[in-house]
């Protein structure tokens, strides 16, 4: 599961780390929620970041509404369901972040959120899908992305049972342009991330608010 996450990042970093040629100007962002905008790379445009909206609306859904629920896709059955399969053979992307919340329940049945993020490195480069649905009437197109994840690995699971599936950088590449014929193969990259790379630590409750937005939210907690 992954329901909120982090760029602690401005353009230029997200540039340099993802050898990217085009970005977007956004703002770091510290508690990224769904039905809102993020930067993406596209297997469309592997050197360019570019803002699509979190939670992935099918091509033949009736409304919008359907994104909401989309916001994750379970990588083990992705091949297989509906709203799902064609985007993983024919529009992958990466979603960057530099770190992704999780709760954790506590004996008093409240549950406690942290702040989850690599050891090593400053960005995490996770596996997700992309869509282009047609407003109705308008016309309009939004362009929305979903978030692979999988089953927890030892360090996530004292949290929950699933994760997102965050690839290796060497693997960015194979990930975003493998074609479709050959999708199937990309199976071996939907895996938990090896725990050792992992750490956490406990940060505010405020995070629970989608309206809040800040630095600090991201801080540890006394």
């Amino acid at each position: 599961m992954c329901g909120r996450y982090v760029i602690n990042a401005d353009p230029n970093q997200l540039q340099q780390a993802f050898e990217l040629t085009t970005v977007p100007q956004f703002a770091p962002r510290f508690n990224i929620a769904p039905t809102q905008t993020a930067p993406v790379i596209t297997n469309d445009s592997p050197r360019e970041a570019v803002m699509y909206r979190w939670g992935l609306i099918p091509s033949w859904a009736k409304d919008a509404s359907l994104g909401g629920k989309m916001i994750n896709a379970r990588s083990e059955s992705v091949e297989e369901k509906p709203a799902f399969r064609t985007a993983f053979k024919r529009r992958r992307c990466i979603v960057p972040m530099t770190g992704f919340y999780e709760w954790r329940k506590l004996d008093d049945n409240s549950k406690q959120p942290l702040y989850i993020y690599r050891k090593d490195s400053p960005f995490m480069g996770v596996a997700g899908l992309w869509e282009v649905w047609k407003e109705p009437e308008t016309g309009e197109e939004i362009r929305t992305y979903t978030i692979l994840t999988t089953s927890a690995n030892p360090f996530m699971q004292q949290f929950h049972d699933r994760m997102p599936v965050i690839l290796n950088p060497a693997d960015y590449e194979r990930w975003l342009m493998t074609g479709e014929k050959e999708s199937s193969s990309l199976r071996d990259l939907l895996q938990p991330l090896d725990a050792s790379a992992l750490t956490a630590h406990e940060v505010s409750k405020a995070v629970n608010r989608v309206v809040v937005d800040m630095p600090n939210l991201i801080l540890p907690i006394q």
